[in-house]
């Protein structure tokens, strides 16, 4: 086999169905390979495009996304998706052509040391040096990958090993990841410390973040936290952990959070936080932050202990062995903190989000109807800016990997690709995508891989003409001086015609301007099996709570 060849029997190996690939030249005995091998291989029309959609895939279903490219420009053009993933803790393999190795250093046309630029943002990188070593890198790359804190990890394989043969390869059937410190026991004198600390708390709280979902902790966390009637507040990453119509739910806390979850973190004398990582978005100052409570830390990443919030217990763990661990007996009851929960009861009821305005049609309650009509089967995936936060307000989910969303780095251009790899994660489901026009137009080229792929994909672009989340920062921050946050043209008005530019691409597109409109609209198209776009022009002035 050559190395293109080899790459695509490791694939078979490990049922990897299905790809998002760019081709080019240095990367083209890996499209030739993958023509006739029966793994699905989907082209976007921008890298950028294949790593937000492979991320799109692993976010749905836990298991790692690949996006391959070329050199150069075509290795470049993921770098934003990778840094999305890392942010993120998704698991994602990256592979590109390089070079002949010959030429690497040199300069060489559509060179680039995508090694080095992506160091900072990747869990680990593979250069490839020789033919014999590939398979090996591969197997290392997925484990590393989907294990632990997952991440993304890139393969860059010079050219002329994707024509090198090699007789015979062997694939391992285990990484060879010795280097990596197994997570430590558990220590019963810890266990039995924290134990005695939840009982001895009148206000505690569960902080619960993305390393929930990314462990699959979702059962013992609603064990953990029913068995012992403790409130839970997740972080945006987090939403979904745990169910949101529970009692005990507090839903999800910080910058654009509920009130209520705040306000509990603020008067908490105990706080638990799982799978979280303290984004300053969540915290605000650090020091200021859950100020009256001992704060444990549970994380399976030691970096991230004390990194950006002091802990009074720091515990290096997977966190699904840790609550398995804790559910072994109740520790506490609703009786012996009947109080706070009480007081949280009365704050979830009194500390309201706003109402949604009326008349016009106004983002919060375009989501807060959207949420009547979605089923528990339905996955919702959003850009970046406003309508993302008003989606996580208004919108519930019981369930995780049903609410996909670009935390850590928010990334504008991340929804529509992203779709697109959660519909083919789920091609029977219905996949609805919430988009901004500022974000939506980032990669609105991949409309062609919709009709391309004949996905079902339902998308409602939240259309208000300008850049709303920095327009709103713009009123708030900056004495309400405005540079370059219209996006609507004088003389023209709205701009551009998103419904043409759907129609050019084969999709099937509605102008939405009143509430009755919407809701006619939203019930035919979730009744279809075809994709379409409802562009809704929504109430400039609009703001996020």
């Amino acid at each position: 086999m050559n190395g293109a060849q080899i790459i695509v029997e490791f694939f078979r190996r490990e049922g990897i169905s299905l790809v998002f690939s760019y081709p080019g030249a240095t990367s083209m005995p890996l499209s030739l390979a993958l023509l006739d091998s029966g793994i699905r291989v989907v082209q976007p029309r921008h890298e950028q495009g294949a790593a937000f959609a492979a991320e799109g895939y692993a976010r749905a279903t836990g298991k790692a996304g690949v996006c391959i490219a070329t050199s150069g420009p075509g290795a470049t053009n993921l770098v934003t998706g990778i840094a999305d993933a890392y942010m993120d803790s998704i698991p994602l393999v990256a592979i590109t052509a390089q070079v002949h190795n010959r030429f690497i250093g040199k300069n060489a046309f559509q060179e680039t040391d995508i090694i080095g630029l992506t160091r900072p943002v990747v869990k680990h990188s593979f250069l490839v040096l020789n033919i014999e070593e590939l398979p090996e890198i591969l197997k290392d790359a997925f484990t590393l990958a989907e294990t632990g804190r997952p991440g993304p990890v890139l393969i860059d394989v010079p050219c002329n090993f994707l024509h090198e043969e090699q007789r015979d390869p062997l694939f391992p059937e285990q990484a060879n990841l010795r280097a990596l410190p197994d997570l430590p026991d558990l220590d019963a004198g810890l266990l039995k410390r924290i134990r005695k600390l939840l009982r001895e708390s009148r206000r505690p709280c569960i902080y619960a973040g993305g390393g929930i979902i990314s462990a699959g902790a979702e059962r013992e966390l609603l064990r953990f936290a029913e068995t012992n009637a403790l409130p839970v507040t997740t972080s945006l990453m987090g939403i979904g952990a745990f169910p949101e119509s529970n009692p005990l739910s507090l839903r999800w806390l910080g910058m654009h959070g509920m009130p209520a979850a705040n306000r509990a973190v603020a008067e908490c004398d105990l706080l638990l936080t799982l799978g979280a990582r303290f984004s300053d978005r969540v915290t605000g100052r650090p020091e200021n932050f859950a100020p009256h409570a001992t704060v444990i830390h549970v994380d399976a990443d030691a970096s991230e202990l004390n990194k950006n919030k002091q802990v009074d217990i720091p515990v290096l763990a997977d966190v699904r062995h840790f609550l398995s661990a804790l559910n072994r007996r109740r520790v506490t009851s609703a009786e012996e903190h009947a109080e706070w929960l009480a007081q949280l009861a009365k704050w979830k009821r009194t500390l309201q989000k706003p109402a949604p305005k009326k008349g016009g049609l106004h983002g919060a309650r375009v989501m807060e109807l959207l949420h009547r009509y979605l089923g528990k089967d339905t996955t919702l995936v959003t850009g970046v800016g406003q309508h993302q936060m008003w989606a996580a307000q208004y919108c519930t989910f019981d369930e995780s990997r049903r609410f996909l969303t670009s935390g850590g780095l928010g990334a504008m251009g991340f929804g529509l690709p992203a779709a697109i790899g959660a519909q083919l994660a789920r091609p029977e489901e219905t996949v609805v995508l919430v988009d901004g026009d500022g974000s939506f137009q980032m990669n609105i080229q991949e409309l062609a891989t919709v009709f391309a792929e004949h996905l079902p994909l339902k998308m409602i672009l939240m259309n208000n003409q300008r850049l709303g989340m920095v327009a709103q920062w713009e009123e708030k921050f900056y004495g309400k001086r405005a540079k370059d946050t219209d996006l609507s043209l004088p003389g023209i008005g709205a701009y551009p015609d998103f419904c043409a530019i759907a129609k050019g691409y084969g999709i099937p597109a509605l102008e939405i301007r009143e509430e009755s409109q919407f809701l006619s609209a939203l019930r035919k198209t979730l009744a279809d099996r075809k994709p379409c776009l409802l562009n809704l022009f929504i109430e400039p002035d609009d703001e996020v709570m």
